[in-house]
C-alpha cells in the first residue's frame, strides 16, 4: 500500500474527470476540526490562511479542463464532523471542485462501494481504508476495468440523487 501515488500526483496525469465519494460520519481528527470545535473560524478573505497544496492542486486540473467532483453520503442529523466538513467545503468549491450531498435516508436502494474512493478518467482507482473510528489505514491502487466501472456507476448514481452543496444545509 506504501507505493500508491499521491493524490496530486494522480491529478495531474489526469485528463478528463476525477470523482470522489466519502460514505463516513467520522474521520479521523484533525488540527483544523479540533479548532473548529473550540469555536475558530476561517477568515474567508484570508485565502493564504485556508489554501493549501490539496486546493492548488484541484485549481490546476480544473485549468486544463478536468471535471473534479465529489459526492458525500451522509448520516441526517449530521455529527460534528460533518458539519464542519460543510463548513469548511466552501474551499474546495473555491478551488473548482464540485460537492454534493446525499442524506443517507435518501441512499436506498443504491449499492454503495464500502470504501471511499478516488476515479481518474474512469479508468485508475484509489480506494481509502479505514478504521472503524475513522483513522486513516491506508490506500490502494485498482486499474481493474470491471472494479473502476462498477464504482464509477455508484459514483453516478449517488451524483444523481445528491443535492448541490450550496442548496444543502446542515443543521
Amino acid at each position: 500500500m506504501s507505493s500508491v501515488p499521491e493524490f496530486g500526483e494522480l491529478l495531474v496525469d489526469c485528463e478528463k474527470s476525477a470523482v470522489h465519494l466519502e460514505t463516513r460520519d467520522m474521520y479521523f481528527s484533525n488540527p483544523r476540526f479540533e479548532a473548529w470545535l473550540r469555536g475558530e473560524r476561517i477568515d474567508w478573505s484570508d485565502p493564504e490562511s485556508w489554501w493549501r497544496p490539496f486546493h492548488q492542486d484541484i485549481a490546476h486540473a480544473v485549468a486544463r479542463g478536468v471535471s473534479v467532483r465529489r459526492a458525500r453520503v451522509v448520516s441526517e442529523p449530521v455529527s460534528d464532523y460533518i458539519r464542519w466538513e460543510h463548513y469548511q467545503t466552501r474551499a474546495n468549491v473555491e478551488a473548482g471542485e464540485m460537492v454534493r450531498w446525499l442524506p443517507r435516508r435518501r441512499a436506498a436502494g443504491l449499492l454503495l462501494p464500502a470504501n471511499d474512493f478516488w476515479i481518474f478518467d474512469n479508468r485508475l482507482m484509489r480506494i481509502h481504508h479505514f478504521s472503524g473510528d475513522g483513522a486513516w489505514q491506508g490506500k490502494e491502487l485498482s486499474g481493474d476495468p470491471g472494479l473502476v466501472e462498477t464504482y464509477s456507476v455508484a459514483f453516478e448514481r449517488v451524483w444523481e440523487r445528491a443535492t448541490a452543496h450550496e442548496e444543502y444545509e446542515v443543521e
